[in-house]
């Protein structure tokens, strides 16, 4: 597969396991403010921080067992930003594998492990297509947004999603009403909003051309 799309010197490539810390840190950045993180992982309650760092390494984690799709934009050596995908075929629903049910339950209890589980179900249950890639994270370094790498990203997204034969789009929950306008200039339509607990999203679907 050919991801060696260029913004000046910017490559999207797939991470590499020694990659996974760093990816971890942007996507902590990324989603620190995000709703229904705040929420799940009790934003209000100490140790905030360290729960949401923990779900995110697990979650790396498990896409790496998975073998599921993590892209990387790098300039030269640094990874600036990230993105992880579920590919149609995969097995990793909802429910995900024991040990990550078990680790979810330690880190964000009951209740967030159970609002985790129900979001994802929420947004299957809605999605227009019957297989299709499911965007989960995306994320630019705070000292190299507004450069237009989220676009350069999104185009490695379009390039997994049409090699892929089987595949019919990609879809994504957005919860940050600032996050919006972008999936929109990327040719993201909205399908619908979904509740999930007190926290309200936008489920988008970007069709397969």
């Amino acid at each position: 597969m050919n991801l060696a799309l260029a913004k000046d010197k910017v490559k999207a490539v797939f991470l590499a396991a020694e990659d996974l810390k760093i990816a971890a840190s942007i996507l902590y950045q990324a989603y620190h403010d995000d709703p229904l993180f705040m929420n799940i992982f009790q934003a209000d309650k100490e140790g905030y921080e360290e729960r949401l760092r923990a779900a995110i390494r697990e979650e790396l984690h498990t896409f790496w067992i998975a073998k599921q799709p993590m892209v990387g934009l790098f300039e030269g050596e640094r990874l600036l930003a990230v993105a992880c995908l579920i590919q149609p075929n995969a097995s990793l629903g909802p429910n995900r594998f024991w040990h990550w049910r078990l680790k979810m339950l330690l880190t964000a209890g009951f209740l967030g492990t159970r609002q985790m589980v129900e979001k994802e179900q929420k947004v299957r249950e809605q999605v227009p297509a019957g297989r299709y890639h499911m965007l989960s994270f995306i994320g630019v370094h705070p000292d190299h947004q507004h450069r237009g790498l989220g676009h350069v990203l999104m185009g490695a997204i379009d390039t997994l999603m049409d090699e892929d034969r089987s595949s019919e789009g990609v879809a994504v929950f957005v919860t940050l009403p600032k996050c919006l306008g972008f999936f929109e200039d990327g040719d993201y339509g909205l399908v619908k909003e979904l509740q999930v607990g007190r926290i309200a999203g936008h489920l988008m679907f970007r069709r397969k051309k």
